[in-house]
């Protein structure tokens, strides 16, 4: 690996205890150790894309399927064992064959069952998409090393440790527009720090109950993980708030999934119900392939849209909610006073 700070070819045994043998400085992160075989060059190259150098800041759980990417494309089930398994196999045939003995040819054959076994598996998706460091883990098993190395963490990330997200109090937000539901706290303390509500009179909540708590009669903005829990949520909240305007501003699943740089992942223990399912599958909204991929709990996180994209998508959509809302800002809008981002192109950070 590259040392981050004198930039010298470090072999491993040049980096004893994340430390430089030749500047004598210490590093936080070690691809032979860090589960995500991450390096310091690598986070800070990866945060700076995500905050478009600087100019927003960024939600650690960002920071962290940005980092995962590369491994959530590829399976690594039964990696080392499969090799090992034809090795040996192929070793122990040789033996049996010089040694004539048939009891060694039985055990190569079955090890060489063990390789197709795993070979299959891996060909059937076993393992892919299942991140090796869970989103709950990443702080301590990342972030935690980046701190006791840099004091702080990578520049642009926003510290949300501890916090509840920005949320204000849904009862004391008579006079908004409209309200903003998103479940994922993460992505409320990002909108939030980036003042996206605030500037379009949105109050924010992260569940039907607590939307319908809210005062307001605006339209109700519905921003989701496009996975079977967002379409569920979505259908919740127009039972819950008959008569009232409902906007899903989560991305579709249909287009999400013919992007080439989205990279779903999947959670074993959030897998819908069966229940879940026949709601989903009497939409009629969804092709039987895309409602197997669902019930297998495959999803795209809203923490996985680029950042600024994110951002440009919802404030488009909040500054035409409020413009609706408000009559002043409707008859600045038809003057042109008002223009709102395009989407960003495609994903900077990409696989880097």
């Amino acid at each position: 690996m590259i040392c981050p700070h004198c930039e010298r070819n470090l072999l491993r045994k040049e980096r004893t205890g994340n430390r430089c043998t030749h500047c004598k400085r210490s590093y936080a992160l070690d691809p032979k150790t860090n589960p995500l075989r991450l390096n310091d060059l690598r986070v800070r190259r990866i945060t700076t894309a995500l905050t478009d150098g600087g100019r927003i800041g960024i939600v650690p759980d960002q920071l962290w399927y940005a980092l995962s990417r590369k491994r959530l494309r590829d399976s690594e089930f039964g990696q080392g064992c499969m090799g090992g398994a034809f090795v040996v196999a192929g070793f122990v045939t040789v033996i049996a064959f010089f040694a004539e003995a048939p009891v060694l040819l039985i055990g190569s054959a079955a090890l060489l069952l063990s390789g197709l076994g795993i070979s299959v598996a891996r060909a059937m998706g076993a393992g892919k998409g299942v991140p090796s460091v869970v989103r709950e883990g990443f702080p301590a098993l990342v972030l935690s090393p980046w701190r006791s190395v840099y004091g702080g963490l990578p520049p642009g990330v926003l510290d949300t440790a501890g916090s509840e997200g920005g949320l204000p109090d849904p009862a004391g937000a008579a006079g908004t527009t409209g309200v903003l539901v998103c479940p994922d706290r993460a992505v409320v303390a990002f909108l939030v720090a980036d003042g996206l509500p605030a500037r379009h009179g949105l109050a924010v909540v992260r569940s039907a109950a607590e939307a319908a708590a809210v005062p307001s009669k605006g339209p109700v903005l519905v921003l989701h993980d496009t996975d079977a829990d967002g379409e569920l949520l979505v259908r919740g909240l127009r039972d819950t708030l008959p008569g009232r305007t409902v906007i899903d501003v989560g991305p579709p699943l249909r287009t999400v999934r013919a992007l080439p740089q989205a990279v779903p992942y999947r959670d074993p223990r959030r897998r819908p119900s069966p229940a879940d399912m026949r709601i989903l599958a009497s939409l009629g909204t969804y092709t039987p392939e895309e409602l197997k991929w669902l019930g297998q709990g495959w999803r795209f996180p809203l923490v996985g849209l680029p950042p600024a994209r994110l951002l440009a998508v919802v404030d488009r959509v909040a500054g035409q909610v409020s413009r609706g809302v408000d009559p002043d800002r409707r008859r600045a809008a038809d003057l042109g006073f008002l223009t709102w981002p395009e989407a960003a192109g495609p994903d900077p950070a990409g696989d880097r």
